[in-house]
């Protein structure tokens, strides 16, 4: 009894110290971020090339538009493997803790994004090379199944209580940072280059300089300590064993929400960030640098909202905040495609701009209602299968379905009806959960 009673307060006191010191705010929120925006740096550069270069790199012997579907294809494969990720890292982060997990995702992302740079065409290699670029995409997508949750959990669990909505929400702006990135590094190349370069060497240097983001996110990393609420479960021995098991038999209701709050903020992206590029370049023929331009202007304005509507969802609730950006996203489906067959430059910045204003209204909130809708034991766990799961659901086939309804139908009016089913299917997953902004973790 007397040996129990004198070791409690020196386990609580070394729980206490780490929670004494958090890191400052701009190196957790860099910290955060980093990984998604390496994460979307490395999408966004794939997305624009599977829009533009990879028909004619990896599948130059289809129809254009039947190329680029092809190239879709191999886009939603890296969504296919994220479970994956969310099994195996998910397991290892609420085993072995958050930062372990987030030092080994970074590394594969930077690596497979690399060798993608690297991959020889079809023309040198034949079948073996989009055969490769598909491996080398699954490998990159368990990664990024493990990524996100540990990068929110980072932030949201060393960050205050009452501020968990905008701490979470600094994961969410590598989003859009990586995209401003990607997209402006390409931008610059191909200005700086004839198609003709950039169609035979000139894709491969956005690709290449992952490595630079890799390397600045593992010295970010370095500088945060294991967050609070993981050192708490190892000092009381809470910590468990089959963290994957106990969420699909004990949280199952959580598992459903979490995953279905997130389709539709997805499939609003994937339409307003990624088809945009094919349908503004193949379909209007329009110069490629106003897509980029209204892409860039987008993912300036989403980075900069988004945390503003996490921090408004730690004022009047996850489930308002994402509720409004939801019903705004079912209107912009139909209003986007007017806007865009204008074909007037600034009416088509406007349609990009808004729509990414509205999925910052989904987008600020999302990470903190999806970690808190399970309790810390198997917070990542649980979080990276919602995601990873809801992933596949939403934005990994939304590209490849968005392009295949306007091959059929030669109509945009079947894309948006698709984009509004997806967000009344988040609709539903926020009316039916509790308000969690205000409850302790």
């Amino acid at each position: 009894m007397n040996s129990s009673t004198t070791e409690t307060p020196i386990v609580d006191l070394s729980v206490q110290e780490h929670a004494a010191a958090p890191p400052k705010t701009g190196r957790l929120a860099a910290a955060s971020s980093i990984g998604t925006a390496l994460e979307w740096y490395d999408f966004t550069v794939y997305n624009i090339m599977a829009a533009l270069i990879f028909n004619h790199v990896f599948f130059p012997s289809f129809d254009p538009l039947v190329g680029t579907i092809l190239a879709f294809s191999t886009y939603a494969v890296g969504y296919v493997s994220r479970p994956i990720g969310g099994i195996v890292f998910g397991h290892l982060g609420d085993v072995l803790g958050r930062r372990f997990v987030l030092v080994a995702t970074l590394v594969i992302m930077g690596v497979t994004t690399t060798l993608m740079g690297l991959l020889p065409g079809y023309a040198s290699w034949g079948i073996w090379s989009p055969l490769l670029l598909v491996a080398l995409r699954f490998i990159q997508g368990i990664a990024l199944g493990g990524e996100w949750a540990g990068a929110v959990l980072l932030s949201m669990e060393h960050g205050k209580p009452h501020q968990r909505g905008r701490n979470a929400s600094f994961a969410q702006v590598g989003p859009s940072c990586g995209s401003l990135i990607g997209t402006g590094l390409i931008t610059l190349v191909t200005m700086a280059m004839s198609a003709d370069d950039f169609q035979q060497w000139g894709w491969r240097i956005p690709f290449l300089l992952s490595l630079v983001l890799v390397i600045f996110g593992l010295w970010l990393r370095r500088g945060v300590g294991e967050t609070p609420a993981f050192l708490q479960l190892e000092a009381s021995k809470d910590v468990t064993q089959s963290p994957i098991r106990e969420v699909f038999t004990q949280h199952p209701r959580s598992l459903l929400i979490a995953g279905g709050s997130r389709i539709g903020s997805d499939v609003l992206y994937a339409l307003v960030v990624v088809f945009t590029l094919t349908y503004v370049t193949t379909v209007l023929n329009l110069p490629r640098p106003l897509a980029l331009t209204a892409t860039m202007l987008g993912a300036i304005g989403n980075a900069i909202t988004v945390p503003m509507f996490g921090a408004l969802s730690d004022r009047f609730g996850r489930r308002p905040v994402y509720i409004g950006g939801a019903l705004a996203g079912i209107v912009w489906a139909f209003a986007f495609f007017v806007l865009l067959d204008s074909s007037q430059p600034v009416l088509i910045c406007t349609a990009v701009v808004v729509g990414l204003l509205i999925h910052a209204a989904m987008f600020g909130p999302q990470a903190a209602f999806i970690t808190e809708q399970f309790p810390t034991r198997v917070r990542y766990a649980g979080s990276s299968l919602a995601y990873t799961l809801a992933g596949i659901v939403g934005g990994g086939f939304a590209p490849l379905i968005i392009a295949s309804l306007f091959t059929s139908f030669d109509s945009t009016l079947a894309i948006s009806a698709y984009v509004a089913v997806a967000l009344l299917i988040t609709l539903w997953a926020l009316l039916a959960a509790r308000e969690t902004a205000h409850t302790p973790l």
